[in-house]
């Protein structure tokens, strides 16, 4: 986990000088976060890449200081935590509502250790830290102390909130924090906007960079494979029990099959998800690594590439069907972090996998304005309403809810 964050600010130091990088950060650092702000854009490919491996370095110290069992959970978590790097969190805004976590737990006397990992998922509501503190309709008197509260709030009423609303979707949606912060954060936009605080929407995609980031993403990806095969000479052996698997969530492939095999996985998947990328000619900036590298992080915790592809093929089969490219960002991005329902996939087989994502293809374009992008995992909450009302349906046609992949 250590390599991985380093992997991201290695690159970064090979591509942009250090003052560019330090100019980038200060700018990523002091920008607004909402949907959708490139930090590639922002402070440039250096220090996007320099900051997502921060702050990966950031949580391996959290797990270390506070003994967190380094599970799929978590290793999903640090690859959330980096992929999201490139997009929407920095080493300024994740600070209040990992604070609000950790006093959830001192009150409740639970172990931050076992919390750190929702914590690190709360950080969905970033945006709202960094909305507040740079609003232009209130000076810093208000935005600095109103800002800090705000965040202390969401830490704290998110992970009790998250196990209410679990039972919706029943682990059919593997961004459980995603659906959770899309209700929260709906209500708290809702709240400062009765009061005319209004976000403005923000758009940040950049262009441009394919051959270099692929330079980066694939050798990634294939060490990832080459590691776990290092690690376990029957990881490739382990594999075939593993995609066999219907991703439900709570599935933590690291204690079920191991790391070696984990690793493979992982690595596997995000290869399925940048050929698609490539297939399609899509745009690798920011936000789209941050959805590859997402997918790779869940394909420790329920994501294989027979479960995710069904997925991946209903968005794009929605958006042939519907007046959009397959190469808008919106659309992209659904492709990617769409693959939230795998287990839909890998519960009731590719036919219904196909129908959730075409579902979500169109879901997933209307939430945001609930929480004017507030949420930087609105395809989490999108793909919670898809499972909490698709698998009901699918029961009603009787699936008996068999893996089929």
């Amino acid at each position: 986990m250590v390599a991985c964050s380093i992997a991201f600010i290695v690159f970064g130091l090979m591509v942009d000088p250090i003052p560019e990088i330090l100019q980038g950060l200060v700018a990523i650092l002091l920008t607004r976060d909402s949907l959708i702000t490139d930090y590639m854009g922002v402070g440039g490919i250096g220090a996007a890449s320099v900051n997502a491996g921060l702050l990966g370095l950031v949580a391996c110290g959290l797990f270390y200081r506070y003994r967190t069992a380094v599970s799929g959970g978590a290793m999903a978590c640090l690859f959330l935590l980096i992929g999201f790097g490139l997009f929407g969190k920095n080493l300024l805004n994740i600070w209040p509502i990992i604070a609000g976590v950790w006093l959830s737990a001192r009150i409740r006397r639970a172990d931050f250790g076992s919390q750190l990992p929702v914590a690190l998922f709360s950080c969905a509501l970033a945006p709202i830290v960094t909305e507040i503190l740079f609003s232009t309709s209130i000076g810093l008197a208000v935005s600095i102390p109103l800002s800090l509260i705000t965040g202390l709030l969401l830490g704290f009423v998110v992970p009790s909130a998250a196990t209410q609303l679990f039972r919706a979707h029943d682990g059919f949606n593997l961004y459980n924090l995603g659906f959770t912060a899309g209700i929260v954060g709906t209500l708290v936009v809702a709240l400062y906007k009765s009061y005319g605080f209004v976000p403005d929407p923000v758009m940040i995609w950049t262009t441009g960079n394919n051959a270099l980031l692929l330079a980066f993403s694939l050798p990634f990806l294939g060490g990832l494979v080459l590691t776990g095969c290092l690690l376990d000479s029957c990881a490739l052996r382990s594999l075939r029990s593993l995609v066999q698997s219907p991703g439900r969530a709570p599935s933590d492939f690291v204690a079920i099959y191991g790391i070696g095999p984990t690793l493979v996985n992982m690595g596997l998947s995000g290869l399925v998800a940048l050929a698609y990328l490539l297939l399609i000619h899509a745009d690798l900036n920011g936000p789209t690594l941050g959805g590859l590298f997402t997918v790779v992080g869940f394909a420790a915790y329920g994501k294989h590439p027979l479960n995710i592809t069904p997925i991946i093929l209903g968005v794009a089969l929605g958006s042939i069907a519907k007046p959009w490219s397959l190469t808008d960002p919106s659309t992209v991005l659904a492709s990617l972090f769409g693959t939230s329902l795998a287990p839909i996939a890998g519960q009731f087989g590719w036919v219904w996998g196909v129908v959730a994502g075409f579902i979500h293809s169109s879901a997933v374009r209307t939430v945001g304005f609930n929480h004017a992008g507030l949420n930087l995992y609105n395809n989490g909450f999108a793909a919670g309403l898809v499972a909490a009302t698709l698998v009901p349906v699918i029961s009603l046609a009787g699936q008996q809810g068999k893996p089929r992949c």
